[in-house]
């Protein structure tokens, strides 16, 4: 169950990583005109047979004059294939359609500090909640940025003294509203709140134990048959932890992490933003473990791997830096944000096999 503070009770298979697959160039051929030559294929394509995508070159089009900012959220997609994620900038949230046009921005009142976002379709229609480490609070709005409602830091629980001591990182909505907060930059804890945003419960707290946490830094929903979960991504732990709604850990699972930082499902598999520089797409077996099904775009510099100052001259197609935040769309396209000052999203087109 759920654990009402200050009362808390203290509450992973072989690995087989596919190169990165770059289609030979194509071949020049031997003509009088050499402007009939074909140009060479720079096309980058990641992932094995079964789970190819295809590296989008510049994918996002910012309109003239438009500097997108540091990148340091999340990223989610609308039920019309509409990319959202985040900057530090006045526009704290960017839309964009799935060629990369920016359609819309908002949120200069959440400037500074977005942090946690996920879009969730209700009965009223689609909503954007998201968290804010700055503000020490979460909050729910419409599409278009109206708020609903907001809900600051949950003095209840007896883990803090003050407001400036909850930064939370990571938010995720079950099937029954209940709202789950990762206190990545906090103290360590997971709350869960009502749908309304009143505050329920915790569990979790600082530890390298299981069921503990070191930086809870993104918080997914997880359906495995009829059962419902919630993964934390234990960043500093190096791990993510399943646990059910009421707080009870189930599995910690290990597999091919270093710092995971959020996750989308898509299909069956897990696609996991870790920020030492690749995604990792994560499967489940018949025993409900997880194993390794790839790891995408891996950095081969380690130093340009978990840093903000990457300049943009080395920045390479097919090449993570820093991922942090993550969204899948219903053709099981993935768009990647990096933790970069200079701003940087990417997209991964699922390629059909």
């Amino acid at each position: 169950m759920l654990i009402l503070l200050p009362l808390v009770a203290p509450l992973a298979l072989s690995v087989s990583v596919a190169p990165r697959l770059i289609p030979a160039a194509v071949p020049r051929l031997i003509q009088d005109d050499p402007a009939e030559k074909p140009a060479e294929s720079t096309e980058v394509v990641l992932g094995p047979e079964g789970h190819r995508y295809r590296w989008v070159s510049d994918w996002l089009k910012l309109p003239e004059g438009m500097v997108l900012g540091n990148t340091h959220g999340c990223v989610a997609v609308d039920s019309k294939g509409r990319v959202y994620f985040n900057t530090d900038a006045k526009h704290a949230v960017v839309v964009a359609d799935a060629d990369g046009n920016v359609v819309d921005t908002w949120g200069s009142e959440w400037a500074g500090g977005l942090h946690g976002m996920t879009i969730v379709k209700e009965t009223e229609g689609e909503f954007c909640y998201l968290s804010h480490i700055g503000r020490h609070e979460i909050a729910k709005v419409t599409l278009e940025g109206e708020l609903v409602w907001k809900s600051g830091y949950p003095a209840a629980s007896g883990v803090y003294q003050n407001a400036g001591q909850y930064r939370p990182t990571g938010i995720a909505v079950a099937p029954n509203g209940d709202i789950y907060v990762g206190d990545g930059y906090g103290q360590s804890w997971c709350h869960s709140f009502s749908v309304t945003g009143e505050y329920q419960g915790s569990f979790g707290g600082p530890g390298t134990e299981p069921g503990k946490m070191r930086t809870p830094h993104g918080m997914i929903i997880e359906r495995v048959g009829d059962e419902t979960y919630v993964v934390v991504c234990d960043r500093e732990n190096h791990r993510l932890q399943r646990f059910d709604l009421d707080g009870n850990l189930v599995r910690v699972e290990t597999p091919g992490l270093r710092r995971p930082c959020n996750g989308v499902f898509t299909g069956d598999v897990l696609a996991v933003a870790d920020l030492m520089g690749r995604v990792t797409l994560l499967g489940l077996d018949e025993k409900g473990e997880r194993y390794v099904v790839a790891h995408l775009g891996d950095n081969p510099e380690p130093s340009r791997r978990g840093v903000n100052g990457v300049p943009q001259e080395q920045w390479a197609d097919g090449e993570f830096l820093s991922p942090h935040g993550i969204g899948a769309d219903a053709e099981g396209n993935l768009y990647v944000l990096d933790w970069n000052r200079n701003g940087r999203v990417s997209k991964l087109e699922r390629l059909k096999d």
